[in-house]
């Protein structure tokens, strides 16, 4: 199972959206970057990310699952654009922020620290156990 972050404005979709979405989930649309978008293509049914409110409080706030494979973004008839469907697996005890995450040397290498803007972006099976660890979540 590979792990990811997910990028969101909390104004346009907040996490207590996507938990409000239920077992079906929501589809991650909008994105219109061609890296983010390869990145969701690679995904698997089962991968597990991580909810990320940005801009406004700049931190992990819940885990997310993939729910549906890549398909065509909904929200355009461009078919260069795709997007997978999430749904909400449980909020994160404590929320991480990006000040925690850069100040830990462990997470020095992570694309959050390294490449911000990317709205959809990899994380590493050392990088996910460490912000969950600081998150509060076991395993």
């Amino acid at each position: 199972m590979a792990h990811w972050l997910f990028k969101s404005e909390p104004e346009k979709w907040s996490w207590e959206m996507q938990k409000a979405a239920g077992e079906k989930g929501q589809q991650w649309d909008g994105v219109r970057n061609y890296q983010a978008r390869n990145n969701m293509r690679a995904m698997q049914i089962g991968d597990r990310g991580f909810f990320y409110h940005s801009n406004e409080g700049k931190e992990v706030v819940g885990i997310v699952e993939v729910c549906a494979l890549a398909h065509q973004d909904t929200t355009t008839d461009d078919a260069r654009w795709e997007c997978v469907d999430l749904r909400a697996v449980k909020d994160m005890p404590k929320p991480v922020t990006l000040e925690d995450i850069k100040a830990n040397e462990k997470l020095a290498g992570m694309v959050l620290v390294n490449n911000s803007r990317l709205s959809v972006q990899p994380v590493t099976d050392a990088e996910w156990a460490e912000v969950c660890r600081v998150g509060g979540l076991k395993g």
